[in-house]
């Protein structure tokens, strides 16, 4: 197999990837509203694509998703990155963009990390991918608190749910639905990952 079908290749899978995460968004699985915060499920297609195609991929994963939050900030999609885009628009596309491509960067990079180590591939697949909902609530909230906590939208929620400091706020607000990101997107990111994988080699 010659070099630029092997590119192709991986363009193709790329493209679909991608196509998955609009079409995830597009229906309503990608984003599930849960309170001020969305449970997104957006983590899944970046893991398999950081896991099977390397960082760079992730990081355009990545890009796609933090595109569609932005997309969602500006139109008033999203009640909390709404509020925060009238905050502060350069901090807010920073928390919706930023965040994800480094999210889908550090997965890819956790993976060739963890896969040297994981000579048969029986555990890396899976635990890759549980890094890609698990930074994105953290890489997140964290920006969150860095950039918007003293803002009177954040302050709201803060005395809403009774928060004491910004750790107990983020996991008061985060709560079960960051557990099923994990579980879902992580498990089955890690699944589908590890099938590709022996598929294309």
């Amino acid at each position: 197999m010659n070099r630029n079908h092997t590119n192709l290749q991986a363009l193709t899978r790329l493209a679909l990837l991608v196509a998955i995460e609009l079409v995830m968004k597009a229906i309503g699985l990608g984003s599930v509203p849960v309170g001020p915060l969305y449970m997104s499920f957006l983590t899944l297609p970046i893991a398999v694509g950081a896991i099977t195609m390397g960082p760079l991929a992730g990081l355009i994963l990545g890009a796609v998703f933090g595109a569609v939050s932005f997309y969602d900030a500006v139109t008033g999609g999203s009640a909390m990155t709404s509020a925060l885009f009238q905050v502060s628009p350069l901090h807010t596309f920073i928390l919706c963009v930023g965040m994800r491509l480094l999210m889908g960067l550090c997965v890819g990079l956790i993976y060739e990390a963890l896969r040297r180590l994981d000579k048969k591939g029986n555990w890396s697949c899976i635990v890759s991918a549980m890094c890609a909902p698990l930074l994105n609530t953290v890489f997140f909230m964290s920006y969150i608190v860095l950039a918007f906590y003293n803002c009177d939208y954040v302050q709201g929620l803060v005395a809403a749910n009774g928060a004491t400091n910004p750790l107990i706020f983020v996991v008061l607000l985060v709560g079960v639905q960051g557990v099923a990101e994990f579980l879902v997107s992580g498990l089955l990111g890690g699944i589908v990952a590890r099938a590709v994988e022996r598929y294309i080699k």
